[in-house]
């Protein structure tokens, strides 16, 4: 006999993604070859140097044991002058960096080290559903926050403010945001430190987009008040091509850090050496990366462009990360009903905003982790697309 599983399950939902792919799984079996511009998981290689580090470092017989919760010094070396040369802000590496098994980690230990039942968090709509998952598993309850077209995608403050924040100890920010792209400047994320200073709430700045088609990257760690009222997460999975390589950071001051390390202390045992020195290989790499890797994300999101007015939707303007996101024709009911039309009909998988909320209802999303060549591919099945159709 089964147990019966934990009650808390009851409050989250099998992530979308997990059903949509085995859906994409049966239709590919059955003999059609879906093109898949859902996941934004990059499709191409580190450079090559890190996976010679990791080759290297992996046939070394002493790599391979349990390694410390905090990481090697050297990655967290090599992450605060990474934090020092994109965003003009070095944290202290000894107590105020935590390389993480990748960054949706954090959101996790965060969750779990700061909320208990009866705690709110804020949660962006749209936004990445792991926010609220991650609280409700704590705990604790969702109070999401609407952000809108109209407002660039950057919250209300001045309403939001005048709402009961009593219970609020965590607000989830990020920027470039994802799904919309949208940035936010320096101003506005100053605005949300003294928020957060003035409702005493810890500002969890999931920042994993920061280089990808960004003109002017910033940490929230190097602004007035950063320090005292946020944390950051960032991530090597998008700017370095490492996303099935799970590593990513906190950087917070030390008392963040040290709580979070009480509850991860009890999670894991370490992460693999040989990626620790990796990653320490793609910290270091010079701006000839980024400018290279962005210039393939351009060829691509032109391409994207062209798809997505293909089908009659409108992109947001002036959009960074891997992604791109444009608002549905009137015609339209919601963005599912495209969106499945084109996945059935054309063999194109694209994703209804409404898997990031209630506000992304009326858009969808492309993902640019494609090949030109398969984008193009993409645009060259739903040609035949009239809108009478659906």
């Amino acid at each position: 006999m089964q147990p019966s599983p934990s009650s808390r399950l009851d409050a989250v939902t099998t992530y979308y993604f997990a059903d949509k792919l085995r859906e994409i799984a049966a239709m590919e079996a059955a003999g059609t070859k879906v093109i898949n511009l859902g996941i934004g998981s990059p499709d191409l290689p580190p450079h090559p140097e890190v996976i010679n580090a990791l080759a290297a470092a992996a046939a070394n017989p002493a790599n391979h044991g349990y390694q410390s919760y905090r990481g090697i010094p050297e990655l967290r070396r090599a992450f605060s002058a990474w934090y020092g040369r994109t965003y003009g802000v070095q944290p202290d590496p000894e107590s105020e960096v935590l390389p993480l098994i990748g960054s949706k980690e954090g959101i996790m230990h965060l969750s779990m080290a700061f909320l208990q039942k009866g705690d709110c968090a804020l949660v962006p709509d749209p936004g990445y559903p792991t926010y609220a998952a991650a609280t409700r598993l704590a705990g604790g309850n969702v109070v999401h926050y609407d952000l809108t077209p109209e407002r660039g995608y950057f919250p209300d403050l001045e309403a939001l403010g005048q709402t009961d924040l009593t219970k609020v100890k965590l607000m989830w920010v990020n920027y470039p945001h994802m799904p919309t792209g949208a940035r936010a400047s320096r101003a506005q994320l100053s605005a949300l430190i003294r928020f957060a200073e003035r409702h005493r709430i810890l500002l969890c700045h999931d920042n994993p987009y920061n280089a990808i088609l960004n003109p002017d990257p910033v940490s929230i760690m190097s602004l007035p008040g950063g320090r005292d009222h946020a944390v950051e997460l960032n991530s090597l999975s998008k700017t370095f091509n490492m996303a099935g390589w799970r590593i990513g950071v906190m950087t917070g001051k030390k008392e963040i850090i040290d709580t979070v390390v009480k509850f991860k202390s009890n999670m894991d045992s370490g992460m693999f050496k040989p990626l620790q020195i990796a990653a320490v290989t793609a910290l270091e790499a010079g701006p000839e990366w980024m400018n290279a890797l962005n210039a393939v994300y351009a060829k691509r999101r032109s391409t994207a462009v062209a798809l997505i007015q293909r089908l009659g939707c409108t992109p947001e303007p002036d959009q960074s990360g891997l992604f791109l996101w444009a608002a549905m024709p009137p015609r339209f009911e919601t963005a599912e009903i495209l969106t499945e039309h084109v996945l059935h009909r054309y063999g194109v998988f694209l994703v209804p905003g409404r898997v990031f909320g209630r506000n992304g209802e009326r858009h969808l999303r492309i993902s640019l982790c494609a090949k030109n060549s398969v984008l193009r591919a993409a645009l060259n099945r739903i040609a035949p697309f009239n809108p009478e159709e659906v």
